[in-house]
């Protein structure tokens, strides 16, 4: 296929911020070594220079950013610090598009505990990342923004629906993002953009706005995507629940912290997808590099089947809530548009979605419902034999632009997305807490995630286990070709 090939970004001036993590750039503001507004600045000057390379950003406000930059400053754990947020999140003072044409550009319809939250935290939001509409697919290439591109190879998607927010902290234009994920939207972009990202468990994160009866608010959660375990553990820690009536203990920094003497964990290893296909020789290799790594850290590995569900119940009633979700808003916009301006303010996967829904049998929602309550509850009986699950995250290499496009037919996309979402859903639909390591590249430089989950309310389990990966297969040197990030020292440097 024939994708354009955006202009380089230019060489890269001297800054000192770039390749810092959020907890190093937080440490110079902490110690007075550099002021909210250097760090601000430097970001933006990352965006303006590398941004175009990758149209990852669906807003961005400089002057907003550094009117708060010279504000009071916040004593949270990111105080000062860059951030971008993902363009599902309504952020006060920014816009709130949800990658759609609809909505592109309006004011934000409100805050959120969440948005609040990493407000508390000190983190500067400067703009908004690309996401697809409404977050229904699995790529980021709107018909309201364009194609976002991965920095590995800019003819290839980030993978979605977070994936401006992975292809602008891969490139290094903020060291993490905000990021949600609702059947794999944190942990897909993750493994094809070459970066941490952490699933929270369910009812583990504050209130993001979702509606609570949304038919897919139970697997949707809040979080980021980062380019160290340490930023995604403080970030955790700062934006977790911790009232009375939250469903899991809090967590404490000690839990999130290394640990000293990690524990001898006992790892289920599957390949094979929900419906059973095999991954792709270069995620294999990746997988067995992850493997053959845990089982060096001292960790047990057992072969597995892997959890056992009905895959096609699963994806019908996942389109078939996606659908019933987007349907009032589809019936409103008809009335008050007209039939013939929806075309034009939506896209076709949406329609389509939408229009399934509407055509459903009566009890047709509440019965796949009950599908994924069903599947969660196969998840949870297969986890609770083993302190944690290793799999690919996803079954093949960062794909093309343009396979996976919203104005494909609606099946054509559907099909895909099986295969794309083959390991990562049941864990939204199980609440329970999921990574994707980069712990794998291939030999011509594309990014390979390793997944692994534990238990509901495991997540100290998860960080302590990604820690020690971190620490034998480094990450953080790797640069990919569209990048702000400087070239790495000279060093011996260890891979899985």
């Amino acid at each position: 296929m024939d994708t354009p090939s955006p202009a380089r970004p230019a060489a890269s001036p001297p800054d000192p911020f770039a390749e810092l993590d959020a907890t190093a750039q937080a440490e110079l503001v902490r110690t007075r070594r550099a002021t909210p507004l250097e760090l601000v600045d430097a970001a933006i000057a990352r965006i303006e220079r590398v941004g175009p390379a990758l149209n990852a950003l669906a807003a961005i406000d400089p002057d907003r950013a550094r009117a708060a930059a010279r504000g009071p400053l916040r004593e949270g754990p990111f105080a000062g610090v860059p951030f971008l947020a993902k363009d599902l999140l309504a952020v006060p003072g920014l816009p709130y598009g949800a990658g759609s044409r609809l909505l592109h550009g309006q004011p934000a319809p409100g805050g959120s505990a969440y948005a609040q939250a990493l407000e508390d935290a000190g983190l500067i939001v400067v703009g908004k990342t690309t996401t697809s509409e409404f977050g229904l697919l699995g790529t980021t290439e709107t018909l309201a923004c364009g194609a976002t591109r991965n920095p590995w190879d800019v003819a290839r998607s980030p993978a979605g629906s977070s994936g401006g927010s992975a292809a602008a902290v891969a490139a290094g234009l903020v060291p993490m993002a905000h990021a949600s994920d609702g059947g794999g939207s944190i942990r897909i972009p993750a493994s094809a953009c070459g970066l941490f990202g952490l699933k929270p468990s369910r009812g583990r994160e504050r209130d993001a706005g979702l509606p609570a009866g949304a038919p897919l608010a139970m697997m949707v959660n809040d979080h980021c995507v980062s380019r160290t375990v340490r930023d995604s553990a403080a970030l955790l820690l700062a934006t977790q629940r911790v009232d009375a009536a939250a469903p899991l203990p809090p967590l404490a920094a000690r839990d999130l912290a290394p640990a000293a003497r990690p524990r001898r964990l006992r790892i289920a290893v599957y390949d094979r997808t929900a419906f059973g296909l095999v991954p792709h020789p270069e995620v294999s290799a990746g997988l067995a590099a992850a493997r053959a790594l845990c089982e060096r850290l001292g960790h047990e590995t057992v072969d597995s089947a892997g959890p056992r569900f009905d895959a096609r119940a699963v994806s019908d009633a996942f389109f078939l809530l996606a659908g019933a979700t987007v349907a009032p808003l589809v019936a409103q916009v008809r009335q008050a548009a007209g039939v013939a301006a929806l075309p034009s303010l939506l896209e076709p996967f949406t329609l389509e979605l939408a229009e399934r829904a509407e055509r459903a049998p009566p009890g047709a929602v509440p019965a796949a419902i009950g599908a994924l309550v069903q599947a969660g509850a196969a998840m949870t009986a297969f986890i609770a034999g083993f302190d944690a699950t290793l799999c690919p995250t996803i079954p093949i290499l960062p794909f093309e632009l343009g396979v996976l496009s919203p104005a494909r037919p609606a099946d054509a996309c559907i099909a895909f997305t099986e295969v794309l979402a083959g390991y990562t859903p049941i864990h939204s639909i199980a609440g329970v807490p999921a990574m994707s390591v980069p712990l794998h590249w291939t030999a011509g430089g594309l990014p390979v995630g390793c997944h692994f989950a534990a238990g509901v309310g495991r997540e100290a389990l998860l960080l302590e286990l990604a820690y020690a990966l971190e620490e034998a297969a480094p990450w953080r040197h790797r640069r990919p070709p569209v990048s702000a990030l400087p070239k790495p020292p000279e060093g011996p440097w260890r891979s899985a």
